[in-house]
């Protein structure tokens, strides 16, 4: 895992902007819609290439591939797991991450409801034993980052792929016995996605959301009611990474990311021992949006585990104003003071490239990240 003796690293949480001609190849490929695959994978290939070298233009020190293969950072599972058949939905989830927030603003949801219709026309229902197939899809994203990390220099590589607990949001389950088979079935699917990435010798970003915005789903849970809910998700994840070192896997946890009211999010201070429960070696957690930024609090009584590192949010999703350096090295000297400077990263609250207005907003919240990073650095450090 990245620690710095004498500076600010800097990473984001995963996605990146999708060049349009990319975007739509892939949204063919994933219709079951005609394209051509050679031309796909050519621009799929250059694509990778392009969104890395611009990361480190704009200062980022570990990078990833953007997502750029994947319809989003979830429902790119659907074509990688087999064991299920699509029936018919309401193009609602399966679980809502905004079921709180519904009942408490009915007229803002009302207001716009094409935007809050976040699910497809069809819901998976599994059927019977899952299993993996999604190697092909794999084995090209390994390939393309690694030809794309070749003519670059970088402190590492991440790429991130998703948990048993979000995938659990959107498929429904008419096979295992109960909730805990069912999840850990698909903990055991997502096993050799996670030792795939690992063993090309890149670092395994867990994208959990679910984490704290399962929270959200099941508006009618208390808060112990809730962490036992949570504790068996966490206990599967750790399945899902058995044999995977610590060192190899970092954290993203999140409340859902997505624009909204986000009134009644679980505070972190209910849910941080559950985080730190996950078996990995970093932790980038939400920490620069109005509903959590004042949670840094928590790490003045709670502690990292032992030789890990803490990536807080330090630019957002939720606006498209472009942070002030000095607030990004503000909110960096302050977990730094807490957890130790050697131990901090410079992190996003969530991915950039399909939350932000435009592109050009998300490259320049990371050059103002990395800016903020070297302010920070000289205040922590003395030095430029």
């Amino acid at each position: 895992m990245l620690h710095s003796t004498d500076r600010i690293l800097t990473t984001h949480a995963g996605s990146l902007p999708r060049p349009p001609d990319l975007r739509e190849m892939v949204a063919a490929k994933a219709n079951g819609a005609a394209f051509d695959i050679a031309a796909f994978e050519q621009r799929l290939r250059s694509a990778v290439a392009e969104v890395v070298r611009r990361q480190v233009d704009c200062g980022i020190d570990c990078v990833n591939d953007g997502e750029l293969s994947k319809t989003n950072f979830t429902d790119y599972v659907r074509w990688r797991i087999a064991g299920y058949e699509e029936r018919p939905s309401s193009g609602e989830r399966r679980l809502s991450i905004t079921a709180r927030d519904q009942r408490k603003f009915p007229g803002y949801f009302e207001a716009n409801p094409r935007r809050w219709s976040l699910g497809p026309p069809t819901m998976p229902v599994c059927v019977e034993k899952l299993r993996y197939v999604g190697q092909a899809d794999l084995a090209q994203d390994l390939a393309n980052f690694r030809e794309a990390l070749a003519g670059v220099s970088v402190a590492a590589a991440f790429l991130p792929a998703n948990t048993p607990g979000t995938i659990e949001h959107w498929m429904l389950n008419d096979y295992y016995q109960d909730d805990e088979a069912f999840v850990f079935a698909i903990a055991d699917v997502m096993h050799e996605e996670y030792q795939a990435i690992v063993d090309a010798g890149f670092l395994l970003q867990i994208d959990d959301p679910d984490l704290p915005d399962g929270w959200n789903c099941l508006p009618d849970i208390t808060v112990p009611e809730y962490r036992r809910y949570a504790s068996m998700r966490v206990e599967a994840l750790n399945h899902a990474l058995r044999g995977i070192p610590k060192d190899k896997v970092r954290l993203h946890v999140c409340w859902g990311s997505h624009h909204g009211p986000h009134h009644d999010d679980i505070p972190l201070r209910d849910i941080i021992d559950l985080i730190f429960r996950v078996n990995a070696g970093s932790f980038s957690i939400e920490a620069s949006n109005p509903c959590h930024e004042h949670e840094w609090r928590v790490f003045e009584h709670v502690k990292l585990p032992e030789d890990a590192t803490l990536i807080p949010g330090v630019v957002g999703h939720c606006t498209d104003f472009i942070e002030h350096a000095d607030l990004v090295a503000e909110r960096l000297v302050r977990y730094a003071k807490l957890v130790g400077r050697e131990n901090v990263l410079a992190g996003t609250d969530c991915g950039l490239g399909t939350r932000v207005g435009h592109p050009s907003v998300c490259w320049a919240k990371f050059e103002a990240m990395a800016e903020g990073a070297r302010r920070a650095t000289k205040t922590l450090w003395g030095r430029s």
